[in-house]
C-alpha cells in the first residue's frame, strides 16, 4: 500500500514540475518579430525641427524632409560645404523672425534696384560709342557661357538596376514616391547618370542602407535597401558605375527602391528613364 502511494506522489511532483517549466518557457520570437513590418516605416521627417543623427548630412536630411538642401543652408545659415554635426538643430522652417528680416531686406533692395537703374542711365549717357558696344559685348558673351553652363547641367539618366518593376510612382500623400525593382540578392545598382556621392549609410529609416547622388543643383537621385554599399560619401562616379548590391535591408522584399528628387521634390523616374 505505501508502494502504490509513493508511486502516485512520485507521479504528482512529475506533473506539477513539468507544468510550472512549460509556464516559464518564452514566447516564440517570431511572434514578436511580426508586430512592426519595415514597409510601415516613416520614411519622412516632418515639424519644424530635426536633431542631426549620427550619419546624417545636410542632403539625407533635405531629402527626408522633402526639401531642397539649399533652402534648408539658407534657414540654418550653413556654408558650403555644408558640415553638420550630431546634436545640431536644424529648422525645417523659416522663423517669424528671419521672415520679418527678408521683408525688410526685400523692401531696401527694390529701392536699391530703383537707384542703381538711375545710376545706369546716367553712366549710359556718359559712355561713348566705342565703350558702349564693348559692354554689350562683354553683357552677350556672359549669357552665352549661362546658357553654355545650363546645357551641361542637363542630366542623361539610365536605368538603375535590371530587374521587373513591381511597384511605381504614386501622387498621393502616402503614396510611393519611385519604382521599385525586384530581382535576386546581390544584383547590380549602378549610378542612373554621373554624379557625387553625398549621402551613404543607413541612419534614414525606412530606406535601409541607402546611397543619396547630387547630379547637379536641382536633382539629387537615391537608392535604398541595399545589402551592400560599394561606394563613400564625396566620391564621383560615373553614369552606369556599379555603386551597391540588391537587397532587403529595411524592406519585406529583395528588391531596389529608386528615387529621383527635383529640388527636393520626389518626381516620377518614369519619366526620365529611357
Amino acid at each position: 500500500m505505501s508502494r502504490q502511494i509513493t508511486v502516485y506522489v512520485t507521479l504528482f511532483l512529475s506533473i506539477l514540475l513539468f507544468g510550472c517549466t512549460s509556464r516559464e518557457a518564452p514566447a516564440p520570437v517570431s511572434s514578436l518579430d511580426n508586430k512592426v513590418k519595415p514597409a510601415t516605416r516613416k520614411v519622412n521627417i516632418s515639424g519644424s525641427k530635426y536633431v542631426v543623427k549620427k550619419g546624417d548630412t545636410l542632403y539625407s536630411i533635405a531629402f527626408s524632409a522633402q526639401q531642397d538642401f539649399r533652402t534648408l543652408a539658407k534657414i540654418n545659415d550653413i556654408p558650403a560645404p555644408y558640415t553638420i554635426f550630431p546634436g545640431q538643430n536644424i529648422s525645417l522652417i523659416k522663423s517669424a523672425q528671419k521672415q520679418k528680416k527678408t521683408k525688410k531686406y526685400t523692401n531696401s533692395s527694390k529701392k536699391s534696384t530703383v537707384s542703381i537703374q538711375k545710376n545706369n542711365k546716367k553712366l549710359k549717357k556718359e559712355l561713348d560709342q566705342p565703350k558702349q558696344r564693348e559692354y554689350v559685348q562683354k553683357q552677350a558673351n556672359k549669357i552665352i557661357s549661362e546658357k553654355k553652363r545650363n546645357s551641361n547641367a542637363k542630366v542623361v539618366w539610365n536605368w538603375p538596376a535590371k530587374g521587373k518593376v513591381t511597384q511605381r510612382f504614386s501622387n498621393k500623400e502616402n503614396g510611393f514616391k519611385g519604382l521599385q525593382i525586384t530581382n535576386k540578392q546581390g544584383a547590380s545598382v549602378v549610378a542612373a547618370a554621373h554624379g557625387t556621392v553625398v549621402y551613404a549609410g543607413n541612419a534614414l529609416r525606412g530606406y535601409g542602407n541607402l546611397i543619396i547622388l547630387k547630379h547637379n543643383d536641382d536633382y539629387l537621385s537615391a537608392y535604398a535597401h541595399n545589402s551592400k554599399l560599394l561606394v563613400k560619401e564625396k566620391q564621383e562616379v560615373k553614369a552606369g558605375q556599379k555603386i551597391a548590391e540588391m537587397g532587403s535591408s529595411d524592406s519585406t522584399v529583395t528588391a531596389l527602391r529608386f528615387e529621383i528628387r527635383y529640388r527636393g521634390q520626389a518626381v516620377n523616374p518614369a519619366k526620365y528613364l529611357p
